[in-house]
């Protein structure tokens, strides 16, 4: 938020009240003494000393919220850290160390509170002085020091003795004349206001306590003045150097007209205020110059008047809240304190500067400055100045200040405005004569939100007024606001439920809060706080639709809500919230049915056929939601749907579509928000049942949905998914309201006009068609399905199908498996009947064919693994349907369609995506504890339920890998899963992700340890796993991963079991299925699984080994240098291991071979060395095959 200031301290208090854990008192203080004590042992060492001071900034950080705490403890620790200092013995990097320490002390304290600490006796200062002189200015590393001297200097000038008393000798040890102590401590703070780090900041302060002493004052504030003017009007803003020395300048005299005395001050007030107005300050860019600025400006000001509290000004009596709680309202009346009667002894006649006028025009443009801080600084400079000014020249100042809240100002003009309005009614400087101008200013600033490009601007001013009605409530007395209440506690209200930005909410809450609490006269304040705190409007979608209800309950809140909501939110430039908007007008709507029905709706009607989007838009669907609130609530009274609408009314509601249709609104980047729009007017009317039945409208509105659903492929596809389902809920309401006659059917020749069209645009070239008819077959009402079933089905089935041509179609398949779902659902379920009018034994196995052909959709393109979406929907769709036939004809499921089911969605709830493998399992879960009935024929029920019991079955994370894999994978010993969970496994087991691959495949190796001593499980295993090869030959998804995963098992010796049978079937025929995955393959990541699997095979006895390294040699000589670089690499590992193959005497020059050749050179050079490695290892050479052979 931009307008950050004070306001963000109250209007957020409670939640940092809440959010911080509050401490009693300093309990570390025994630590901290132990740390501080052992400064002196880790200094020397570079990490112990950044340790320590890494702790000592992580115990003070946690009292930055209440440093109070420390208080106790500041003198202690000073003087630990100071008697380090004092130390002869102390090395100078242990002296930069205890003042780090007590720098960071100051930087959670405060340097205010920290300063009197100081030892400031005579003695001091002399070697506070001469360790300054030892300090190098540019030495980036010892600034604590130096600012941590300098305000220990600022508090040691303070002793009551002349300086010159300190000058003793005023001849050096080197003969030359000693500079005196007071040009000396003035040298320094010279040299430190123009240095760019924190000593500035100490060298003012300095400045601030040195210059005003009364010895000093008269022999040195007018040079110093002269030369921090002179400096000033020499630098520049536009350079880092002009700018770091004007930041000092500035400090320095803004201290110095704080601490010094008006009287001293004041002959050179008007010489600094001309130039600093030459300085051009308000041109500047750095922000903090022209905050120190207007902070000198002000001060300035507080010095050409006299320093008086007006006795004009506002004072409440009673301030205590427990006693305004207490009091009824006629005695806080009472205790009014109004302006003082003897306004002409009060008015004391004396001169009022004319630089005030000069000071007082630069605040009020600060109140306009782009930075906040500057603003805020100006409000407080108008409060402490206006205090100060008769009462005539003060109620210009507010005069002036009531310009700001035009609207040809901009946003920052509001917000600084509205922190001046708080200042001055804080201060009682707004006098109750004045509040009738202020409350409609606040009003405005309550709502205040302008446009600009793709946002909008004014949070920062809907915070400022709320702060300026807290402000309010402590300043007024009850009685001075009463006229007041019921328009400040609606707007409060208002911003509090309906404002965009919560934090705005929060700040309107709290005002309204302490308004119940110190005005006590807000109609039904401690009901609406109750319902409306400061953490219950932090949810903006429960303010508009469920708190504005409650507090539209209270006769004085109804009207003004549907107002603003009507006049201002129906047309914000945020969708959503127009959104919100219609939808709490919808819920409002009850609470005055009559003002809607009357007022609102008359009002809303017109705009709906506006200019201005926006509100063509909100006003459109404000009609709709308001038209179906008001014929629902007709009908729960037992009246006629048009009871509240007459025939104006009805007849416009038709036109809207007619008068947008006809000025083409429909078309461009408006029509993607009139299209929804008109679409939620037709599904609302026809939920209201409105008696356009036969109306040539019914026509139109068809048209529309139609064209709708034909013009997606044009829309943008951030607003695509939303009109399409506004034209799908509008068709199915259509249909159900309109399309059906008495006996409860379609009329036949609107029934196949309808599904025909439906059904031939489902063979679109365009995706987004097919997503759209998808979606409006599926939301087809029953009486227009029957009869048509058959066909709807077998388009939709044609949808799913995967072609060369529509490939990436992943969305159409999507949308037409829910469709299909949907239709099972609408028609329901009846084992004898008609496949054209229900499921039933002739159609329901084609059903499950065409659900179950989506879940095996692994479609990727650009945009990645689309196919997941299709068979996400599947397996929704799936569950479903047989949710559907357990609750009605449960004959219908057959045992091999269940055990279908089952094992494939065990297979997704092994895979590697998260949310797909969430998904099924969760579907999974759903099928195996249905019990309303149960399903029948799952596969292993009890197995099932014993490793997945049913209090599980909402707290098993199924998206985390450590806990959905170790499950899934006692999956494996049941016969039925196997096959389908090793799949799964498979993919995730050898992927990419590091979580996914580490858990399923420790998941895996845990397994198969439990059967490595049960044969016959292995060799069901095995017998799984190369089925699984065999299936997916070439099928580079499983493929790679498979073969990445069988190296993973090979190297933790998986099949020990089989090593010590020769030629066992299992590493034969996995040997047999690696060759003909490879062959001929350029896939990088597929050869070097395979090298790792060969390698692996080579546990293996008999025949086995020559064939290995008979491959494992080819692929030494294969064309892609890497391949041949890795398959050496792990040919000279599996020598070492397996080293009683290689007859001992060659066994050197083999590993010489291998490892010193450069396997990355031209292929004649590595064809020798391999053919030298074939000829020692007594191999047959592989023999180069004739290109016209080899094809």
């Amino acid at each position: 938020m931009d307008g950050a200031g004070p306001e963000e301290a109250w209007g957020q208090e409670p939640r940092a009240v809440a959010a911080r854990s509050v401490l009693e008192s300093f309990s570390e203080s025994q630590e901290v003494a132990a740390l501080l004590s052992s400064l002196g042992a880790v200094c020397g060492q570079r990490a112990s000393r950044e340790m320590a001071v890494e702790k000592f900034l992580g115990i003070m950080d946690k009292y930055q919220e209440q440093p109070h705490l420390l208080d106790h403890h500041l003198e202690w620790m000073m003087n630990s850290l100071l008697n380090i200092v004092w130390e002869n013995v102390s090395s100078p990097p242990l002296v930069h160390l205890a003042f780090k320490f007590l720098y960071i002390i100051t930087k959670v304290r405060g340097y205010k509170r920290f300063l009197p600490l100081f030892p400031h006796e005579v003695g001091d200062l002399q070697p506070v002085l001469d360790m300054l002189a030892d300090q190098d200015p540019k030495d980036s590393e010892s600034w604590e020091t130096r600012y941590m001297l300098l305000l220990w200097l600022s508090m040691i000038c303070l002793i009551p003795f002349d300086l010159a008393r300190f000058d003793g000798i005023v001849i050096s040890e080197e003969g030359h004349a000693r500079m005196p102590t007071m040009d000396c401590i003035l040298q320094i703070a010279k040299r430190y206001l123009v240095v760019s780090d924190k000593a500035q900041d100490g060298a003012a302060v300095l400045v601030s306590k040195f210059i005003v002493r009364p010895d000093v004052r008269q022999k040195r504030m007018a040079d110093f003045l002269d030369w921090t003017l002179s400096l000033l009007s020499k630098s520049s803003s536009k350079t880092m150097e002009g700018t770091v020395v004007m930041n000092g300048m500035l400090q320095a005299l803004a201290q110095l007209f704080k601490h010094g005395k008006r009287e001293d001050c004041l002959p050179y007030a008007a010489v600094v205020l001309e130039c600093l107005d030459n300085c051009r300050l308000s041109e500047s860019n750095d922000t903090v110059l022209r905050k120190l600025g207007m902070k000198l400006v002000q001060r300035l000001g507080l010095t050409f008047v006299k320093p008086k509290v007006a006795k004009w000004r506002y004072q409440r009596g009673c301030r205590s809240l427990a006693a305004n709680l207490q009091a009824q309202g006629p005695v806080v009346q009472n205790q009014v304190i109004t302006v003082a009667a003897n306004e002409a002894d009060d008015e004391e006649e004396y001169d009022i500067p004319g630089e005030i006028e000069n000071v007082v025009e630069q605040l009020l443009v600060g109140l306009k400055d782009k930075d906040a801080i500057v603003r805020w600084s100006a409000a407080k400079g108008i409060g402490r100045i206006t205090g100060r000014l008769p009462k005539e020249l003060a109620d210009d100042v507010i005069g002036s200040l009531l310009d700001c809240f035009s609207f040809q100002e901009t946003d920052k003009a509001w917000h600084g405005g509205c922190l001046a309005l708080a200042e001055l009614g804080r201060r009682g400087l707004l006098l109750p004569s004045r509040i009738s101008d202020v409350v409609p200013v606040i009003l405005k600033a309550l709502v205040y939100d302008e446009k600009r490009g793709m946002c909008s601007v004014g949070s920062n001013v809907r915070d400022a007024a709320c702060y300026v009605c807290w402000a309010f409530a402590r300043a007024y007395d009850p009685i001075e606001l009463t006229p007041f209440i019921n328009q400040i506690a609606s707007a409060l209200v208002i911003a509090a439920v309906f404002d965009r930005d919560v934090n705005c909410r929060r700040a309107a809450s709290a005002a309204f809060q302490e308004n119940v609490g110190r005005q006590g006269t807000f109609p039904h304040g401690i009901d609406i706080l109750t319902a409306a705190d400061y953490f219950a409007v932090g949810n903006r979608v429960n303010c508009y639709l469920t708190i504005s209800v409650y507090i539209a309950g209270f006769p004085e809140y109804t009207q003004p809500m549907i107002d603003h909501l009507v006049s201002v939110k129906i047309n914000h430039w945020d969708g959503v919230i127009r959104e919100l908007s219609t939808k709490a007008l919808h819920n409002l709507t009850p609470r005055a049915p009559d003002y809607m029905a009357n007022v609102v709706l008359p009002r809303l009607l017109p705009l709906a056929v506006g200019t201005d989007l926006h509100t063509r838009h909100g006003a459109i669907l404000a009609s709709a939601e308001i038209t179906y609130a008001l014929c629902k609530l007709a009908e729960e009274n037992k009246r006629p749907v048009t009871y509240y609408f007459n025939e104006n009314s009805l007849e416009r509601l038709k036109q809207i579509h007619q008068e947008l249709c006809c000025r083409q609104l429909y078309r461009g980047l408006g029509g993607e928000l009139m299209r929804p729009a008109v679409c939620t007017l037709i599904e609302k009317l026809s939920l209201s049942k409105m008696p356009f039945r036969g109306d040539p409208i019914i026509g139109d509105w068809q048209w529309l949905i139609n064209d709708t659903l034909r013009s997606l492929p044009l829309i943008s596809s951030a607003a695509r998914q939303k009109i399409k389902e506004s034209a799908v809920s509008a068709l199915s309401a259509l249909c159900n309201e309109y399309y059906i006659n008495e006996k409860g059917e379609a009329d036949p020749a609107l029934q196949d006009e309808l599904v025909t069209q439906c059904v031939s645009e489902l063979q679109s070239t365009e995706e987004m068609i097919r997503c759209g008819f998808s979606r409006a077959l599926g939301a087809l009402p029953r009486f227009l399905l029957k009869g048509r079933l058959q066909q709807v089905l077998e388009g939709l089935k044609k949808v799913t199908l995967i072609t060369p041509t529509d490939m990436s179609f992943a969305e159409a398949r999507r949308e037409a498996l829910i469709a299909i779902a949907n239709v099972c659902q609408t028609v329901g379920v009846k084992g004898d009947g008609s496949q054209d009018d229900c499921v039933c034994r002739d159609n329901i196995t084609e059903i499950y064919a065409t659900l179950l052909g989506g879940v095996t959709d692994y479609t990727t393109d650009s945009r990645g693994d689309v196919g997941g979406w299709v068979r996400e929907a599947a397996m929704t769709s799936l569950m479903e349907v047989m949710l559907l036939l357990v609750q009605n004809e449960a004959e219908l499921i057959n045992a091999d369609t269940c055990k279908q089911i089952m094992c494939w969605l065990a297979q997704q709830s092994a895979e590697k995506i998260d949310k797909f493998r969430a998904h099924a399992g969760s579907v999974f879960l759903t099928l195996l504890h249905f019990d309303n009935p149960p399903v029948p024929h799952i596969p292993h029920r009890e197995e099932l339920e014993r490793i997945f019991p049913r209090s599980e079955k909402e707290t098993l994370n199924w998206n985390s890998a450590s806990e959905a894999f170790p499950r899934i994978t006692q999956l494996l010993g049941l016969p039925a899963y196997q096959y389908h969970v090793l799949l799964g496994l498979s993919v995730s087991a050898g992927g990419l992700t590091e979580t996914t691959l580490r858990y399923s495949a420790q998941s895996l190796f845990d397994y198969m340890k439990k059967i490595q001593n049960d044969p016959s499980a292995m060799e069901s295993f095995c017998k799984s796993l190369l089925k699984i090869f065999e299936d997916n030959l070439r099928n580079d998804r499983v493929s790679v991963p498979l073969l990445t995963m069988l190296d993973q098992m090979l190297t933790n010796r998986c099949f020990d079991i089989f090593t010590v049978q020769e030629n066992h079937p299992f590493p034969v025929k996995l040997l047999t299925l690696c060759k003909e995955e490879i062959k001929k393959s350029k896939d990088i990541r597929k050869l070097r699984s395979s090298i790792g699997v060969f390698c692996g095979l080579f546990q293996f006895q008999g025949d086995m080994r020559d064939k290995v390294l008979f491959q494992l040699f080819l692929l030494l000589c294969h064309p892609f240098p890497v391949i041949r670089k890795v398959t050496a690499s792990q040919v000279y590992e599996m020598l070492i291991t397996y080293s009683d193959v290689v007859d001992p005497a060659i066994m050197d020059e083999v590993m010489t071979i291998l490892s010193d050749t450069n396997w990355e050179a031209e292929l004649p050079v590595v064809r020798e060395k391999r053919n030298c490695l074939c000829d020692l290892m007594r191999m047959p050479k592989p023999q180069l095959v004739p290109r016209s052979s080899a094809q």
